[in-house]
């Protein structure tokens, strides 16, 4: 048994395709209304009919009052760290603190060299997205950072705004080496959905992940636990048990057809069972 013992959360994937913003508006607003701690929004800029993530964010944000936004997850090839503690730090500022940085290494060389980024090899992008974790930490505190190394040249750049509570940096990843900068460096864990990491699969990232904290000097529970989910699995009896054995404190669903009824269905089924269940099972 695994669970770290963590509060259970829950958030709802949006679509960010352009064609679909009067949706996502209402889904956005109805998941608040629902009492859904987060609201997630990938970023993938190449794909030609997706909204920026940033800006359909920004946009979102000014609509709601108290739900706390997700990236899910940046792409820090696309965007470079200290910018984007720049703009998170930002955002932070104008929602009162509704914000948590999702962040990857990046899903596609080759969308991302199109974009104009750097095509990096596997072990370059794992360097760049550790050290990119420590720059937009620093960043966010409110500390000055200079690194000249060969992934980053940043000359002496002054953080701040300072949030008005700390934006916690959850890391996206998959494979060993990035599991374990998430272990080392990271305030989260964001696993890939449920349909590209099986529950299966989890364990063996988990321990790779704990064991990684602990040869950092940091404990497992400092890492926060985060299953996107989507298809039937989605529901009560599983998400317990991904909660209570496999360590999952944050499960962000995913709905495909008729959305709205998919949520509602979730936010007024599946989350208060998995929540007592979980209260009463631990």
């Amino acid at each position: 048994m695994t669970d770290y013992g963590h509060p259970i959360t829950f958030g709802l994937s949006l679509d960010p395709a352009a064609d679909r913003l009067p949706e996502t508006r209402r889904l956005a607003r109805a998941a608040q209304a629902h009492g859904l701690e987060y609201l997630a929004v990938q970023d993938h800029p190449y794909q030609p009919g997706h909204l920026d993530a940033w800006t359909l964010i920004s946009h979102l944000a000014a609509q709601t009052e108290t739900v706390t936004f997700l990236t899910d997850v940046a792409d820090l090839q696309l965007r470079p760290p200290a910018m984007l503690a720049k703009a998170a730090a930002s955002l932070s500022v104008l929602t009162g603190g509704r914000l948590t940085l999702g962040v990857g290494g990046g899903a596609s060389t080759d969308a991302i060299a199109a974009m104009g980024g750097a095509r990096r090899s596997r072990g370059d992008m794992v360097t760049y997205t550790a050290e990119a974790l420590q720059i937009m930490r620093a960043a966010l505190a409110g500390r000055g950072v200079r690194l000249a190394s060969g992934q980053h040249a940043i000359e002496g750049y002054d953080g701040g705004p300072l949030p008005p509570r700390p934006v916690p940096l959850w890391l996206g990843s998959q494979g060993p080496r990035m599991l374990a900068v998430t272990g080392a460096l990271s305030d989260g864990w964001i696993s890939p959905l449920n349909i590209y990491v099986p529950p299966a699969e989890v364990p063996a990232k988990q321990r790779a992940i704990d064991e990684a904290a602990l040869a950092a000097g940091r404990q497992p529970r400092d890492v926060r636990r985060v299953y996107n989910v989507i298809g039937p699995l989605a529901d009560a009896a599983h998400l317990t048990e991904w909660a209570l054995e496999l360590g999952f404190d944050t499960f962000v669903f995913w709905p495909t057809d008729a959305p709205q009824r998919q949520l509602d269905r979730f936010a007024a089924e599946v989350v208060p069972a998995v929540r007592a269940a979980v209260e009463a099972g631990r």
